[in-house]
């Protein structure tokens, strides 16, 4: 877990800048630290470098734009994290040993692996078996109290037992558990999966770590099932309903969870998956 506040903040205006020049420099002055102190507090808390960061994330992000915007060059994708063709190419084939169009057309493939339950038969739905369970909207704000994490989503529900029993006397009964995410499992390895854990809470809530989970127009898909069938309806909208759709994911804002049904005992839930969209 995360646990300052400023590396949290550093982390955000890094994902809202990804594809601006960015530098140490401009991340410690953006929390009000020397470079050379932030340097150190964002390695202690992070175990990479805040430019180590900056590249993983960027070529990561670079990736999962390569599967949901297939029709876009590859070219172009690059050069939007800062890359000129050769460059970008290299690059990406020393993080994920293939080439950036072989990652594109393997990703299209039905034979990926469960990135956690690896022994585990997953299959994506239909457009039309996706798209039943589709509505599009708009989702309001929330104001949560949060819990940063990397790691794998694997033993996340031990994570959430833990924020529930620690935050329990700010829970009320309107109160909604939600869950932001920002990789997509099948481009970032398990020890850098980044999400928080949230709770929504009131104005008045007195905690340093509260934020706002952004709404707007979403496409939210309803998720009924086992913990371990989550990754399979999220690649279905990655891979199958967006490229059919004329709906694009909004960059400028996160992906999250709304929990609404979840049995402690067997992990069935119910879930909103709310993918924001233009």
């Amino acid at each position: 877990m995360i646990t300052s506040e400023a590396v949290n903040r550093a982390i955000d205006y890094i994902l809202e800048h990804l594809e601006e020049d960015l530098s140490l420099e401009k991340v410690a002055m953006h929390c009000h630290f020397s470079k050379y102190y932030f340097s150190r507090l964002f390695k202690a808390q992070t175990g990479e470098s805040v430019y180590g960061f900056i590249k993983r994330v960027r070529l990561e992000q670079s990736a999962f734009r390569l599967k949901t915007e297939k029709e876009r060059l590859i070219t172009d994708i690059g050069a939007d994290y800062g890359y000129s063709s050769s460059n970008y190419s290299s690059a990406f084939q020393l993080r994920y040993h293939m080439a950036p169009v072989s990652f594109r057309r393997q990703s299209y493939g039905l034979s990926m692996e469960h990135p956690f339950f690896r022994h585990e038969n997953w299959h994506m739905e239909t457009f039309e078996e996706c798209h039943g369970k589709v509505r599009m909207g708009y989702v309001p704000d929330f104001r949560v109290v949060y819990e940063r994490r990397f790691g794998s989503y694997e033993g996340l529900y031990a994570q959430w037992n833990r924020f529930t029993e620690k935050y329990g006397e700010y829970f009320t009964e309107n109160a909604l558990f939600l869950e932001r995410t920002y990789n997509d499992p099948a481009v970032t390895e398990n020890a850098n999966c980044l999400c928080d854990l949230c709770m929504t809470v009131g104005e008045d809530c007195p905690l340093e770590n509260t934020t706002i989970i952004q709404g707007g127009k979403c496409a939210v898909y309803r998720f009924k099932g086992h913990a371990k069938h989550i990754y399979a309806a999220y690649q279905t909208l990655f891979l199958v309903w967006l490229p059919r759709t004329a709906y694009r994911l909004d960059q400028s804002r996160s992906l999250f969870d709304i929990y609404r049904v979840v049995d402690g005992n067997t992990l069935c839930m119910e879930l909103d998956i709310c993918l924001p969209v233009k």
